[in-house]
């Protein structure tokens, strides 16, 4: 998001032309999808992966990833977010015959899968509470029961930017499963993720007429505008202290391209073609670019140590096809690649005790554009 990133374009698997390539949305744009937390976007797979024999998890020079095993399988299922204990995952998934991506949360072995959005509409971007049973989501649902239309490719490479998209609440240990509504306000509110300290909420909103980023109390107060650069901001995380926020951005910036983003946006749509990562103080205070490589980079997420990002990219791939997982220093310098998937590696995020990290992948898939969550003991 991108935790989708972060308008929450779930792992919807929309169909765009980008460059003669073909992506597959996941969550709202986080990266390409939808806003939400975007990085929901992922490529299309290749037919067979020559790097590895059929099974294999592991490809040829991830020395970072370890004992690699697979979550889930079959479908389309991204976005995967520790809960605080390190014992439970939320992520999105379209499977089973659903028509558009809903919220599950599994055990972090994989089991006790369960579904707990409404079944309705879209969704996007689940993040748990630090009580480990309530989940933050994104939904479109009370919009109406059937999931918003794909967007207009005719457009170009485009992400929907869904102004039914709310975000709400859920007691995952409720058996009603009764969602509860945490913002009000009119327009896109998606890619909501929670601060390690438990008392914060960063969010992605058309509210004020842009795509920015907003900050809340857990209880829903003190919400406060962080980003007010034109263009997308999206897919923010805190730092492990919860003193920083990483983000995504596209800030358009000639005449024309300023134009063409404004009128895009008036149909509820932006263009994620090159995204950069940012990250700022808490309050909004002190910006700083870290990527300029001029791709699509998304779904930034901090290291252990807060001293790295770790992201996924199109960079090494001159169609812009192939998405890896790389880290990077705070000040845009050490970066290294991690994976070599000839596909898609995306949504990466380390588990609260830093020894483990969850992503999906299109490694290992069994049909065309299946997408599904891996784990991985991390090696530094």
């Amino acid at each position: 998001m991108t935790k989708t990133v972060r308008n929450s374009l779930q792992i919807a698997a929309l169909l765009a032309a980008v460059g003669g390539m073909e992506y597959y949305f996941f969550r709202a744009p986080d990266l390409f999808g939808t806003p939400a937390r975007a990085a929901t976007a992922q490529a299309k797979p290749a037919a067979a992966t020559p790097t590895a024999a059929p099974g294999d998890l592991h490809r040829e020079g991830e020395k970072h990833l370890k004992n690699i095993k697979q979550l889930s399988f079959g479908g389309e299922n991204a976005e995967a977010y520790w809960s605080f204990d390190g014992k439970q995952i939320s992520f999105q998934s379209t499977r089973n015959g659903l028509k558009a991506d809903q919220i599950f949360t599994m055990n972090a072995d994989g089991s006790n899968v369960k579904m707990v959005s409404t079944g309705k509409g879209r969704c996007t971007c689940a993040y748990f509470l630090k009580d480990g049973k309530t989940v933050l989501f994104a939904s479109t649902h009370l919009g109406g029961d059937e999931p918003p239309p794909p967007p207009d490719f005719s457009l170009g490479y485009v992400w929907a930017i869904y102004p039914t998209y709310d975000i709400f609440m859920v007691d995952t240990t409720d058996p009603k499963l009764t969602p509860k509504r945490f913002t009000t306000k009119k327009g896109y509110d998606a890619e909501a993720t929670v601060s390690p300290d438990g008392k914060k909420i960063i969010f992605t909103s058309t509210r004020n007429g842009d795509l920015d980023l907003y900050t809340v109390d857990i209880n829903g107060d003190n919400v406060k505008q962080v980003t007010d650069e034109l263009g997308y901001d999206g897919g923010a995380f805190f730092s492990p202290d919860s003193k920083m926020i990483c983000y995504r951005a596209g800030h358009p910036e000639t005449e024309a391209d300023k134009k063409a983003y404004r009128e895009l946006l008036a149909k509820d749509l932006v263009k994620p073609s090159k995204m950069e990562l940012f990250i700022m103080n808490a309050d909004g205070s002190n910006k700083r670019q870290v990527t300029h490589n001029g791709a699509a980079n998304f779904c930034p997420f901090f290291t252990p140590d807060g001293k790295k990002l770790i992201f996924s990219s199109n960079q090494d791939d001159p169609k812009g096809r192939n998405f890896e997982l790389y880290t990077i220093n705070l000040d845009g310098t050490g970066q290294e690649r991690l994976t070599f998937e000839d596909t898609f590696d995306g949504f990466p995020m380390f588990s609260p005790d830093g020894k483990k990290l969850v992503w999906a992948s299109n490694r290992n898939a069994k049909v065309r554009g299946e997408t599904n969550l891996f784990l991985a003991d991390w090696a530094p």
